[in-house]
């Protein structure tokens, strides 16, 4: 039996639900989920392999106004995922205008050549279904797009119908990574972005984005135990007194919930052991970026 495979890039802006398809694509929690605009910031893959066909899809940060080095990172890897891909899967929501940021990915996507579908998400949010018509004709307007889908990732309506549709897109190939893995992430890199998803849930808008979280352990005992120490970095003194809480609560909710998410991921018990630091402005430093991990590689 001949394999085939298909890398997917996923594109659109913040928030329009990006990061929850690629989970329910994959089957299980690969990119961290908020209700925050730019939660993702590095290329996340995730891998889904049933029976001869490999689908490798790579999930995005939202394309967005840079504001910080950081910033700049995450549009340069949202422009880099664009490129040399076997299909684009432009995410939008159901409202019939095309905005500025939408056009600049429509530039993108039509500057690579490669074939895209538009995947109108959130569909539960529409009461009258007649109102996608607009939406359709809105962006087929601007773009050839191969196909068109309606769907509600968050109820994973569509979803088995989206990806019938991209492997139609996959080519004779080897597969890129074992069948049973799931995400290119290293588990080290999971488990900061999980507790990096705990401060988005847990913390005020402006706060968790000048946030960054970095494994300085992660051992495992003979009984599978897994020992994790994580150091938590902040921008500003006062948002390190908020992340910590009253007599400490909020940093303990925050790692509570951290810890069983890592455990289910990791499929043991996981003791973790968190610490905050100050590191003002870090979001500017190219040296601090490539420490956190955002390196472009």
């Amino acid at each position: 039996m001949s394999k085939k495979t298909a890398m997917i890039t996923i594109a659109g802006r913040p928030n329009v639900g990006k990061s929850t398809l690629l989970n329910r694509m994959v089957g299980e929690k690969v990119a961290i989920v908020s209700n925050k605009p730019q939660t993702t910031r590095n290329r996340i893959c995730g891998v889904c392999t049933k029976g001869d066909t490999q689908l490798v899809f790579i999930d995005t940060p939202g394309f967005h106004k840079p504001r910080t080095k950081l910033g700049d990172y995450m549009v340069n890897v949202v422009r880099e995922s664009v490129a040399d891909v076997d299909l684009i899967l432009l995410i939008v929501e159901p409202i019939a205008n095309v905005g500025p940021q939408e056009e600049a990915l429509i530039a993108q996507i039509k500057a690579s050549g490669a074939p895209a579908i538009l995947v109108i998400n959130k569909i539960d949010t529409v009461e009258d279904k007649e109102q996608l018509l607009s939406v359709i004709a809105a962006y087929t307007e601007k773009f050839n797009f191969e196909t068109v889908l309606p769907i509600s990732a968050r109820y994973k309506d569509g979803v088995d119908a989206l990806l019938k549709e991209c492997a139609d897109f996959a080519q004779e190939s080897p597969f890129f990574f074992p069948e049973d893995m799931t995400s290119d992430q290293p588990e080290r890199q999971v488990m900061a972005e999980i507790i990096r998803e705990k401060l988005l849930w847990n913390l005020d808008r402006e706060i968790p984005h000048g946030t960054a979280v970095e494994i300085t352990r992660f051992s495992e005992r003979d009984s599978g135990v897994i020992d994790l120490d994580a150091t938590i970095y902040c921008e500003k003194q006062s948002h390190k007194g908020i992340i910590i809480g009253k007599q400490g609560a909020m940093l303990k909710k925050i790692s509570t919930d951290a810890r069983k998410d890592c455990e289910r991921f990791m499929g043991t018990k996981v003791f973790l052991t968190t610490w905050i630091k100050v590191k003002e402005n870090w979001r500017d430093s190219d040296f601090l970026i490539r420490n956190f991990g955002y390196d472009g590689n």
